[in-house]
């Protein structure tokens, strides 16, 4: 189950269905937007809302998401709201009675959860956090698993007082098909590029989203040499901008809508430029793919961008005046972007979906409920001036489930 909140997790829950598909062990699976069995307002809330803010106020988002980092303080009002206006879903997931429940957003999670701690449904419920570092509202009360991006948030969730038999450390689920290897040359030649000269990859993500065209004017400025793929995803207006702004220069850019085919794109391209989504890194470094930040939303992209930087996988550029500049010096490096690449491969984990199948057709982990008390310590470990000191308070199962397998 995920949410249509952006495209990441969609993308990570279908990268799951797939790989839950090719295992002969799996009988049935049903891979639900569980925003689609709500109401219109909800929906708009939830989707209609995050993405006009992420294009008019990505300030007040990082503002959120820093004011709302706080465990279980604004959950009881937030789950009570997503609670009466799912009813349809939760009649679906009652009807339908799992045996496993894979949620790559925490509305669904948390739904799921509360029918769990309440003797309303018996499953095994596990959620896939789709960016690298975990917000509290992941945190769900009933449980049995945690799959996450790195070692770091697994240290976090331990040091919260999740027990770390509890979490694994997969990586984030990308679609199989990153793990197909291409011929770089033969595919250059079919896109209509020079196999011989630098390759950069402009997105603006399925959405369309970020300041695509004064990326595009910027670069317009660079070595006649380096060709540019600009993607704009399902914003056909932008597209159409971009075009008019390249112009006569058109040999130079190639310029996509929506395509199925970045796994393609990001294997023939020498450095990626956009914003650092989970998925959208995770699949970039599937690729050994150089990243240049470009306009990270505060919050949580800007926490994917602080760790990219930090294990020497991306530069970031935070004024584009300055980004021609950047990217000719990091092209003109040759041993930088080599380092760059191996240490993305290093961090990648392209079958994440497959470990994370794996990994749940073979758990029986009993189900982990924690009592108030236990809320109470995971909350003090995460206030800022406690960070660092543990406050698990022996977070045993408080009641078990048994389920199907």
């Amino acid at each position: 189950m995920s949410a249509g909140i952006g495209t990441g997790h969609i993308k990570a829950a279908e990268a799951l269905e797939k790989s839950f598909a090719a295992d002969g062990r799996v009988a049935e699976i049903i891979n639900l937007d569980a925003l689609q069995y709500t109401n219109k307002l909800f929906q708009d809330i939830h989707s209609g809302i995050y993405t006009s803010l992420v294009r008019s106020a990505p300030d007040f988002l990082g503002w959120w998401y820093k004011t709302s980092d706080d465990p279980w303080r604004t959950n009881r009002i937030r789950q009570t709201l997503d609670r009466l206006n799912t009813r349809p879903l939760v009649r679906f997931i009652r009807d339908f009675s799992p045996h496993i429940a894979v949620c790559t957003h925490f509305m669904p999670a948390n739904i799921i959860s509360h029918l769990m701690a309440t003797r309303q449904l018996q499953a095994h419920l596990s959620t896939v956090i789709t960016d690298f570092d975990l917000h509290a509202k992941w945190l769900s009360g009933s449980s049995h698993r945690y799959f996450v991006a790195i070692d770091e948030t697994r240290v976090h969730l331990e040091m919260l007082g999740i027990p770390g038999d509890r979490i694994t450390v997969s990586g984030i689920p990308i679609d199989p098909v990153f793990q197909h290897p291409i011929n770089r040359k033969e595919e250059r030649l079919r896109a209509g590029l020079n196999p011989e000269q630098p390759v950069l990859l402009l997105s603006a993500g399925a959405f369309g989203i970020g300041p695509m065209e004064l990326v595009v004017e910027r670069m317009l400025g660079m070595n006649s040499n380096v060709q540019t793929v600009v993607v704009c995803g399902r914003n056909d207006g932008l597209k159409q901008r971009i075009l008019r702004i390249v112009g006569h220069q058109s040999t130079r850019f190639k310029v996509l809508g929506y395509t199925d085919e970045m796994h393609k794109l990001m294997k023939m391209a020498d450095i990626f430029i956009g914003k650092p989504g989970g998925m959208t890194t995770a699949e970039a470094i599937a690729c050994g793919l150089p990243m240049c930040v470009v306009s990270p939303i505060p919050g949580q992209e800007e926490r994917n961008s602080d760790h990219l930087l930090e294990e020497g996988i991306a530069i970031k550029c935070n004024d584009l005046t300055t980004l021609p500049f950047k990217l000719a010096r990091l092209l003109e490096d040759s041993n930088r972007l080599k380092r760059m690449k191996i240490n993305a491969l290093r961090l990648a984990q392209p079958a994440a979906s497959s470990t994370i199948v794996e990994t749940l057709l073979k758990d029986c982990q009993p189900l982990l409920s924690f009592t108030q008390s236990q809320r109470t310590a995971i909350a003090l470990a995460a206030q800022p001036e406690n960070r660092g000191r543990s406050y698990s308070a022996g977070l045993a199962s408080s009641h078990h489930s048994k389920f199907r397998n």
